[in-house]
């Protein structure tokens, strides 16, 4: 007995130390003589979680959950696990049990922030990473989080002060440069191009702080009016990040052909599930979605759900297919034997508690326009609106933005003429959506948004059936948190800043022109 007592602490020590390979190898041992030990169980799962072993994961931390019902950690970490799975209903309900038990330790409440925050719960994430930065002020991760929690919320101050204060602790915490740099709009007088070009030797010894420091560095010469050196420090971000992650446009080529491939053979784009409360804002990235997703949700009767992942991976689970990706030729083109009414309400189930407490809703995931025939037929009540914004602003837009390093659905974005071929995929998509499906969709111009606020904000609220109310003009009022790119942007009234940003490039952004072509010149 002794001897299993010293190989649990020794497990737990490994556990702690990160070193998942020897806990993974510790637990099986002790399960060996103890399989209903709820601590070795959590060895285990999270040992398993860390080195991939998804499915020994599930089972493990499930088990410490049953055999240890009062822990919260347990019940953290597999919500963390769920979340992770994209089983988003079951990964909410074990963070509200782990919340409602008590969290004791500062990593459980910054786990169950993140849990949150992938739940798009953002005030309970906001609690919880308070929670953890109370606990654990010392710790550089916490800091960070918390801050960008504030960020989503409007709290730029505070936001900056935690940005700061990871930095302070950790200098190599490179995330924190580039949210920094976009937290405002800097100055000749007051920036920080500096301090970024003196970090930028010690920054480029590795990928993540090449990438960052170089990001950080372009805004904000943008910011002083140096778009020259910024398109320089824009390459050099980004371009590494291409040659690692091995991008060719041919892979979403084939993903766009099969999507219209699929569709031809479909006639009728009724019969799916008789929900009426989504309404799908889709387009490219950057071309105003968060901007009309504020409009709408400004409404009384509607709920921003923000960037829902749920409808991809509804259509992943109901296709039958068995490969690793989400969106993925065969996958997208899985469409006959999809049971259409099932879909749509896996999707609308599946966005529960969130959207429940309205009748309508807002997802607003931009990639969504992907899925539209998919919506359309799964869903024949829901409203869907597209943003269209110029094509040389949104190409550029997209260059510079950083997306999710996690997903590859952002790869074209590595490389300008990428981005520039993937929008002309984009194009010829939504042209084929709208011959479809004609008035089922509502096409909205950013830029006759910003041209005509009240007359195009009218329109969309006409469109999603809702009675007119004046609060949709003051989106810039809307109180709700906004996790997305545009998060600082959306705080403010519509402005002509940001028409023909593009034209300050002046020869850099040329080859794209010429890619672009006819599509370039913004009818």
């Amino acid at each position: 007995m002794n001897q299993q007592v010293a190989l649990y602490e020794r497990a737990i020590d490994a556990l702690n130390r990160r070193q998942w390979q020897s806990a993974w190898a510790m637990s099986q041992k002790l399960l060996e003589s103890a399989p209903n030990h709820g601590g070795v169980n959590f060895v285990a799962g999270i040992s398993a979680l860390e080195i991939g072993h998804m499915q020994a994961a599930l089972v493990h931390l499930r088990r410490s959950t049953q055999l240890s019902p009062h822990r919260a950690d347990y019940m953290a970490q597999l919500a963390r696990l769920l979340v992770s799975l994209r089983a988003f209903v079951e990964a909410h309900k074990y963070a509200d049990i782990a919340t409602e038990k008590g969290v004791e330790d500062a990593v459980t409440a910054d786990t169950l922030g993140v849990v949150y925050s992938r739940l798009n719960e953002h005030s309970k994430a906001l609690a919880a990473f308070e929670m953890a930065t109370a606990k654990q002020p010392g710790n550089a991760v916490f800091q960070y989080n918390l801050g960008t929690s504030l960020l989503f919320f409007g709290r730029l101050d505070e936001a900056e002060e935690k940005y700061q204060r990871c930095l302070e602790l950790a200098p190599d915490y490179w995330r924190a440069y580039t949210s920094l740099a976009q937290l405002r709009t800097w100055s000749v007088e007051n920036n920080n191009i500096d301090f970024l070009t003196s970090r930028l030797e010690h920054a480029e010894k590795s990928l993540d702080g090449l990438l960052h420091v170089n990001l950080a560095l372009a805004k904000e010469q943008e910011d002083v009016g140096d778009h020259v050196a910024a398109f320089k420090s824009y390459v050099r971000a980004k371009s590494p990040q291409k040659q690692a992650r091995g991008y060719s446009s041919a892979k979403d080529e084939e993903i766009f052909n099969a999507l219209r491939q699929g569709f031809d053979a479909v006639e009728d784009f009724s019969g799916g599930s008789d929900h009426e409360e989504p309404i799908f804002v889709v387009g490219m990235p950057r071309s105003g979605t968060t901007l009309v997703d504020r409009i709408i949700s400004s409404h009384s009767s509607v709920h921003s759900a923000g960037e829902l992942e749920n409808f991809p991976i509804a259509v992943k689970r109901l296709s039958g297919s068995s490969t690793n990706s989400v969106a993925d030729a065969g996958t997208l083109s899985a469409l006959v034997d999809m049971d259409w009414a099932a879909l749509g309400r896996s999707y609308v189930e599946s966005t529960r508690p969130g959207t429940s407490g309205f009748p309508r809703f807002v997802d607003k995931l931009p990639h969504n326009f992907l899925y539209v025939g998919h919506i359309a037929k799964a869903l024949p009540k829901a409203k869907i609106i597209y943003l269209r914004r110029d094509p040389m602003d949104t190409c550029l837009s997209n260059f510079r933005q950083l997306f999710a390093l996690s997903s590859a659905m952002y790869d074209y974005s590595f490389d300008l003429l990428d981005t520039g071929r993937y929008y002309l995929m984009f194009d010829e998509l939504m042209a084929y959506w709208g011959g479809r499906l004609g008035d089922r969709l509502l096409e909205v111009r950013y830029e006759d948004l910003v041209e005509n606020q009240e007359r195009e904000s009218r329109r969309i609220i006409e469109f999603c059936g809702l009675a007119w109310e004046e609060a949709c003009l003051n989106f810039e009022q809307n109180s709700a948190p906004v996790a997305t790119a545009s998060a600082v942007q959306v705080r403010s009234k519509l402005s002509r800043d940001y028409l023909g940003r593009w034209r300050r490039y002046g020869l850099d952004v040329e080859p794209l022109r010429a890619l672009l072509g006819a599509k370039a010149s913004y009818p």
